[in-house]
């Protein structure tokens, strides 16, 4: 079967980043997943290393950012890297489950995400935040992180984080459904049908 590897580089006045992907590392693959991620934003750096681990695939990222002036750019360019570096890998939207759904508990709190691998971007989540900052990044951006994936990626996402009272766990929780999520909808069937009653996606 053909790898299903990408790499992107984006550089604007804001940001320079690079994402390389593999998203076969799953155990019993063959593949060793290798993880490593610098945004210059500790938290996102975990965060997006969780999304990797679980997930199943190897990541490599990098970012300089504009970071003396605030994470915005950072945290939504990353995002934009990885889901166009997700869609490039993987290819044609042909012989996968194309649908996944992850629960992630962390403690007091438990996420559930949804992702439809449709070629129609779409993004709604709830995800209950309360601080205004975890580490330093803004809690603000979680949402505008998962959109930007979403967007770039050209996939429906519905993240819900249904309870928890911590908000490190809220957001890692969120995070970890989603990475549950994509590792089910990535899944080869073994066959070559596109899965749509369109024929096409």
């Amino acid at each position: 079967m053909a790898a299903r590897t990408a790499v992107v580089e984006r550089k604007t006045a804001e940001t320079e980043i690079r994402v390389a992907i593999n998203l076969d590392c799953q155990p019993g693959s063959g593949n060793k997943q290798e993880i490593n991620v610098s945004t210059g934003i500790g938290f996102l750096d975990h965060m997006y290393h969780a999304l990797a681990k679980h997930s199943g695939m190897s990541l490599q990222l990098t970012c300089k950012g504009d970071l003396h002036i605030d994470d915005h750019h950072s945290a939504e360019d990353t995002a934009i890297a990885l889901g166009t570096a997700f869609k490039q890998a993987l290819g044609e939207v042909r012989g996968i489950r194309r649908y996944g759904t992850g629960f992630a508990p962390l403690d007091e709190a438990l996420s559930r995400a949804v992702i439809d691998i449709c070629s129609r971007p779409y993004c709604v989540t709830d995800l209950g935040l309360k601080r205004e900052k975890i580490g330093d990044l803004s809690t603000e951006m979680f949402p505008h992180i998962f959109y930007s994936f979403s967007i770039a990626a050209g996939v429906t996402l519905h993240i819900d984080v249904l309870r928890g009272e911590n908000d490190h766990h809220r957001a890692e929780s969120a995070f970890k459904a989603l990475a549950l999520a994509i590792r089910q909808a990535i899944e080869r069937t073994g066959g070559d049908d596109v899965p749509s009653t369109k024929g096409v996606l």
